[in-house]
């Protein structure tokens, strides 16, 4: 029988788009002689739909028709239950849409890519390819991540960071803050978006006030970076789980401005319908030198190990040509388009690299089923009926003075 995969994308988030881009490319890459596919779009108000509509992106122009013409579905936060139901169930139609036997995200930014997700997967217990709970969470939050990374040694580029609370109270405080450490020009970025989304430039203090502005209205975290001025951007690819992995070839991503944009990644297309990641100018492979690559490569793996990765992830990183200094600028846990066209050029096409993030969903699953989820022992069971630690003393003097302040 064939392996049913729900492919999930959407969400509310402000890369909802691109995530329909990604999963789209995925699913017709998929070897459809190995596998059911079941497309599932969250809307950016949470509906899930699911229908054979969602398979053209050009549908998504007309969100009110698509919706008509798919079926508004939901999973059972029941471990075990990997069903997908009807929300309306029609006279003669069943409850179950399908069952799933295991689930790709191939979503992207805030409340999708964060561990959110994630962690409702693992309350139904049905294997997902890609990064778990908690490297998904790590992996998104750009403060996290790099105190992780500075302390396993890997190197990141001077940061500070600050709430969106911190900036209404102390601000003046902040800005000083941030000057007498950093200087400028910075980088100012939300703490826990992606694809660019809210990330601007700072060459002194009004432009780093609108800045921050800025960031705050998509995220409560805002991380501050050193700026490198004469700045080369690398990214590498991984695959593999938290003990045993690979890097892809390097690209070099073409930027207009400053920094690698939204419009960068995903509008260069020549005016043709945007594919995602795959739109990028780029060089690639990267015309590094061999012990630059060799770095970057090993650099990229420590980081997946370090944050507990698992399946595919993209890791970027930021070369001070000034310098020769190379540093980790961020990790993409479910990249744009899933970072494929790196894998073509490393020797994995697209449905081989599916395969791949399937059978490590799968493993991943069957190691999970040798550990224990309890301790064995029911201390309610082991106490004397009279409930001596619970019910005694505790709990008769909190049940006098209750009962006589209630009453």
């Amino acid at each position: 029988m064939k392996t049913n995969v729900g492919v999930v994308f959407g969400g509310r988030s402000v890369e909802n788009e691109i995530s329909v881009i990604t999963a789209n490319q995925a699913m017709a890459a998929m070897d459809r002689e190995k596998y059911e596919i079941t497309p599932i779009y969250i809307t950016k108000e949470g509906k899930w739909y699911t229908g054979e509509a969602l398979l053209n992106v050009a549908n998504y122009r007309d969100m009110k028709k698509l919706a008509s013409l798919c079926e508004e579905v939901y999973m059972k936060q029941i471990y075990g239950d990997t069903n997908l139901y009807r929300t309306k169930k029609g006279l003669f139609q069943k409850d179950v849409v399908t069952r799933l036997d295991v689930i790709m995200p191939a979503l992207h930014g805030t409340n999708c890519e964060d561990g959110t997700f994630q962690g409702v997967m693992e309350f139904s217990g049905i294997p997902y390819t890609g990064c778990n709970t908690l490297a998904s969470a790590n992996g998104m939050d750009k403060i996290t991540m790099k105190m992780i990374l500075k302390e396993c040694g890997i190197p990141v580029i001077d940061y500070c960071w600050f709430s969106d609370k911190e900036w209404a109270d102390r601000q003046e405080e902040t800005v000083a803050a941030v000057e007498k450490k950093l200087g400028y020009p910075v980088i100012v970025k939300p703490a826990n978006s992606g694809s660019s989304v809210g990330i601007r430039a700072a060459h002194n203090r009004e432009e780093f006030l609108d800045a921050v502005d800025y960031a705050i209205s998509f995220t409560s975290r805002v991380i501050i970076e050193k700026y490198v001025q004469k700045l080369k951007e690398v990214n590498c690819a991984v695959l593999g789980n938290y003990y045993e992995c690979e890097a892809s070839v390097c690209e070099v991503p073409v930027r207009s401005g400053e920094i690698l944009s939204y419009q960068d990644k995903y509008m260069n297309g020549g005016g043709k319908q945007s594919q995602g990641m795959q739109s990028t100018v780029r060089e690639i492979p990267a015309n590094l030198p061999e012990e630059s690559t060799a770095f970057i490569q090993k650099a990229a793996c420590d980081t997946f190990r370090a944050l507990s990765c698992d399946g595919v992830a993209r890791i970027d990183f930021i070369i001070d040509e000034a310098t020769g200094e190379i540093f980790v600028n961020e990790i993409n846990t479910i990249p744009g388009s899933l970072s494929f066209y790196l894998w073509e050029y490393s020797g994995i096409n697209f449905t081989a690299l599916i395969d791949r993030l399937i059978e490590i969903a799968f493993r991943r699953k069957q190691d999970a089923g040798f550990k224990a989820v309890n301790y064995g022992e029911n201390i309610f069971a082991a106490q004397s009926s009279g409930g001596a630690k619970t019910g005694g003393k505790f709990g008769s003097k909190m049940g006098g003075k209750m009962g006589g302040k209630m009453g």
